[in-house]
């Protein structure tokens, strides 16, 4: 029975409702230490029936051991891993030690978890209970959340019950519901029903000091004498120093824990020292102490243990810590040595080969380069399984026990590496306060300068992340063969800081070969060709990294080659996948929706913005995180959508100021320049833009904003304020040597040049807009200001030719404000048209989840196919097309390819 819950379990029986009719759910239960939240995830899988509840429960002492709590979890419906796609049912098999094959791509493992539940569930009520989720392993909540965050209609609940205060143990990004303390009638009927004999003082006592706490009104009782029970109490017999209800509770289970025999606590401690619950491992340890399977019935008695045929385990995680911290230390290492000699003896593998290392080491005080060894190896093997944040800690402690200056250094080293790359940011940063970088070679010194960079730039900025890169290469040497990485990191930063300086201090430290041409050229990207060995239209080696790739793609949107940058953007993200590179998927994500936007894919864009930002907010990537805001605040002012871009943009922009990210500040002050000149308001617009162009140092940086500075001021009445702009897009369009650069360049010469040759740079723009096809928006804009002076010159036959091409284009596109304009500017022009004819219509009725999904099947893609690619489960891609088909008048997915013909 649940005292004082009513409201939070009729939120719990609502989720379970709405499960029996196919809505999904995710709920965080968070609260301090036995403040109820097990006992409210066990009303809950209760409520939920028999063999419709899956469960798993964190372990400290496991946490270290990669997907440890997801095998838990998964275990009882394996037998459905048959009905998943070869790519999920085989990253599952690889978790569960099935295939022998290493664990690959986690994205499609999280997309794995969500379908095999979703399997499990079958149509009926599932309830998912992730308890203690502050101690589940990072690789098994990680993929969790990821199944959890895209949960939608299943049938299925997930309840993760977290402790408040364990750093590192929060859940962002899900409903949360907070536990607060009991009010004092539910106290009252508490102590009435469970707890006898005590006296009205001892029992205002333990109220004041209880809080409010459900275990503590229950334990606090039990760690005191019958005296006490009966009133004979003294100022310190409930110490009002301990800081919380939690501390009481582990002191008054110290009480009882005191209390037993000697033996029945040596038991005790080897149980809190082991991570299994393995009851026979625990007997066969605990035998060196002299103890038997008699000795553990006094803590059964007292209801610290729970025992079943072949497992052990605590009744709360606090009794457990109780025992182990309560124990002196020469007790926890001689436990911990017996664990590690026991597991010795036991078969071969690697899960007994990891609890023996981490025994070991637990064992041990000093240096031991032996168990460094065995330590080394479980980082190895725990990368191998995309267990970085366990390999980060293994490495960690691996660093502890080797007595060798430059191998501590080259280990600490390895542990701040893998915590990044495991998002563990902030551990990032305390490892490299503790590394001595002059012990490092040139190469792990230069990984380690990478990394410290990326910290700088979710925590400090742009600008002081690349002194971090440009120390390293002043470090090695630039004639280093583990240069190339840096510096082109340091580009990056660069980039991103908007400082010309800066990029120029960068530029003169890269060699002048052609290895680093990409590099020279985007830290020069204005300079003539024969000053950096121009890459223009050269791709990446074959054996490139991520880094190199984006620059190649970066340099590609910077000069127009979209079409280069979205191959290149959409290999980098095929890659992080395939690989399972998370610290580079965000960035391949933000440049893929760039490129598609600019290419005028827009329900492409907004899926890869999308999900980059989830990625990047999942793993504290908040530079990132910043651009992609620009890029969806882009895509709602190419909508029309104000309250959204101005949401997303005013965010970014102050995150950006905060941090000196100049770049997206820019691209944040553009996105709503954007918006107002698509909106008519060509005086905001003015300023929006000009803002943006002063955030960069570099004039190749501003190019991408230009055309819309232009055109916003002479909208605005300020054609003197349109002049400069022109001839530096035209300086840009010169080195860019691409049609598409041109085309812009020769349209704001129109807007700007001489009446008489505005109507040859149209034509000619047009004319290279159709070269290069590769900016639908771009020249429908061309064609409507085209219509709009032709107009003017009263040449109205002519004018409606082009403003009926813009309009059709900017249908196609969803650009509303656009369509607006060239459907008024038509109308203006003498012609009639009927809003239902639009081309736009049907599609514009779904929501942009649905636009996707409809896309993808109208090419014949199946569920399970969307589903994977949009990492959904089978079952909500079949609910977004139930939805989607009355909306488009349509019944059967057949007919889609023409709806989508008629619209596209």
């Amino acid at each position: 029975m649940l005292y004082g819950r009513g409201t939070e379990q009729d939120r719990i029986h609502q989720l379970l409702i709405c499960a029996r009719e196919g809505t999904s759910s995710a709920l965080v239960i968070h609260g301090e230490a036995g403040i109820g939240k097990t006992a409210l995830l066990g009303y809950a899988a209760e409520a939920a029936g028999p063999g419709r509840v899956v469960r798993t429960v964190g372990i400290e002492s496991e946490m270290e051991l990669a997907f440890g709590g997801l095998h838990q979890l998964l275990r009882p419906v394996t037998g459905h891993l048959d009905r998943l796609p070869g790519p999920q049912a085989a990253a599952l098999k690889a978790v569960f030690g099935l295939s022998g094959e290493a664990v690959g791509d986690r994205f499609t493992l999280g997309t794995a978890v969500l379908t095999l539940l979703s399997e499990a569930a079958g149509g009926s009520p599932l309830l998912c209970v992730i308890d203690d989720s502050q101690w589940l392993d990072r690789a098994s909540l990680d993929a969790l959340t990821f199944a959890a965050r895209r949960l939608h209609a299943e049938g299925v609940v997930m309840l993760f019950g977290v402790r408040d205060g364990v750093p590192g143990g929060q859940i962002t990004g899900l409903p949360s519901l907070r536990l607060q303390g009991i009010d004092s009638a539910a106290v009252d009927a508490l102590l009435s029903d469970r707890v006898a004999d005590l006296s009205p003082y001892a029992r205002d006592r333990i109220v004041e000091q209880a809080q409010g706490n459900p275990l503590a009104l229950l334990e606090l009782p039990a760690a005191l004498t019958a005296e006490q029970r009966a009133g004979q109490l003294n100022p310190v017999t409930l110490p009002a120093g301990l800081s919380s209800p939690a501390s009481r509770i582990q002191e008054a289970f110290r009480e009882q824990i005191r209390r037993l025999p000697d033996a029945t606590r040596a038991m005790l401690l080897v149980a809190a020292a082991d991570d299994s619950g393995d009851l026979d491992l625990v007997l066969r340890a605990s035998s060196r102490f002299g103890a038997t399977l008699d000795d553990l019935e006094p803590a059964e008695r007292a209801t610290l243990v729970l025992l079943t045929q072949d497992a052990l385990s605590f009744r709360h995680p606090l009794i457990r810590s109780a025992t182990y911290q309560d124990a002196a230390l020469a007790r926890r290492l001689a436990a911990h040595r017996a664990l590690a000699d026991e597991l010795d003896g036991e078969l071969s593998g690697e899960q007994h080969a990891d609890r023996r290392a981490w025994h070991l080491a637990a064992a041990t005080t000093g240096t031991d380069e032996d168990v460094a060894d065995a330590m080394v190896g479980v980082a190895q093997r725990a990368g191998g399984r995309q267990g970085t944040a366990s390999a980060s800690a293994a490495y960690e402690r691996a660093a502890q026990l080797t007595a060798a200056p430059a191998r501590r250094a080259r280990l600490l080293a390895a542990a701040a590496i893998t915590s990044a790359e495991a998002g563990q940011f902030h551990r990032t940063a305390a490892l490299s306060d503790h590394i001595n970088a002059l012990a490092l070679d040139p190469a792990v010194l230069a990984d380690f300068a990478r990394v410290r960079a990326i910290v700088e730039l979710d925590r400090g900025t742009p600008h002081r992340a690349t002194r971090i890169l440009l120390e390293c290469v002043d470090r090695i040497g630039v004639a280093s063969a583990d240069l190339g990485p840096v510096l082109t990191e340091a580009v990056h930063t660069a980039h991103s800081s908007g400082d010309r300086t800066l990029l120029d201090e960068v530029a003169a430290r890269i060699p002048a070969s052609p290895d680093h041409a990409m590099a020279r050229a985007m830290a020069n990207p204005l300079a003539p060709a024969g000053t950096t060995g121009s890459p223009i239209g050269r791709a990446p080696a074959e054996d490139a990294g991520f880094a190199e790739r984006i620059l190649a793609g970066t340099y590609g949107q910077l000069f127009a080659d979209h079409r280069t940058a979205l191959d290149n953007a959409a290999a980098c993200v095929r890659d992080c996948r395939a690989q399972d590179v998370v610290g580079w998927l965000h960035t391949s994500l933000y440049l893929l929706a760039e490129a598609q936007t600019s290419l005028g894919l827009y329900e492409e864009a907004h899926a890869a913005a999308t999900e980059g930002l989830a990625v990047a907010e999942q793993f504290g990537r908040n530079h990132r995180a910043t651009y992609l805001r620009t890029t969806l605040a882009t895509l709602a002012a190419l909508r029309g959508d104000r309250e959204r871009c101005t949401s997303l943009g005013n965010t970014a922009l102050e995150y950006a100021d905060a941090h000196g990210i100049e770049l997206a500040a820019a691209h944040a002050h553009r996105a709503l320049g954007l918006l107002d000149l698509g909106l008519g308001h060509a005086e905001g617009a003015l300023a929006h833009l000009e803002a943006a162009r002063a955030r960069l140092g570099h004039p190749a940086l501003s190019a991408f904003l230009l055309p819309d500075l232009a055109e916003a001021a002479i909208r605005a009445g300020q054609r003197d304020r349109a002049a400069e702009p022109a001839i530096s897009l035209a300086e840009w369009a010169a080195a860019a040597q691409h049609p598409a650069a041109v085309a812009l360049s020769l349209r704001c010469r129109a807007l700007t040049g001489p009446e008489d040759e505005t109507e040859q740079h149209f034509t000619t723009a047009l004319n290279l807009h159709d070269e290069g096809s590769t900016q639908p928006f771009e020249r429908a804009r061309t064609e409507l200001l085209y219509g709009e002076w032709l107009r003017r010159e009263r040449r109205r036959t002519d004018a409606r030719r082009h403003l009926r091409t813009a309009l059709e284009t900017f249908e196609k596109l969803d650009a509303q404000p656009w369509a607006s304009r060239a459907r008024t500017e038509l109308q203006a022009s003498g012609e009639t048209i009927d809003p239902d004819s639009l081309p736009n219509a049907l599609l514009g009725r779904l929501s942009p989840q649905e636009r996707e999904v409809v896309r993808l099947a109208a090419t014949g893609a199946t569920n399970r196919e969307i589903a994977a690619q949009l990492f959904l489960s089978p079952r909500t891609v079949g609910h977004h097309l139930y939805r989607a088909f009355p909306k488009l008048g349509i019944t059967s997915r057949t007919e889609l390819h023409q709806v989508l013909g008629r619209d596209h």
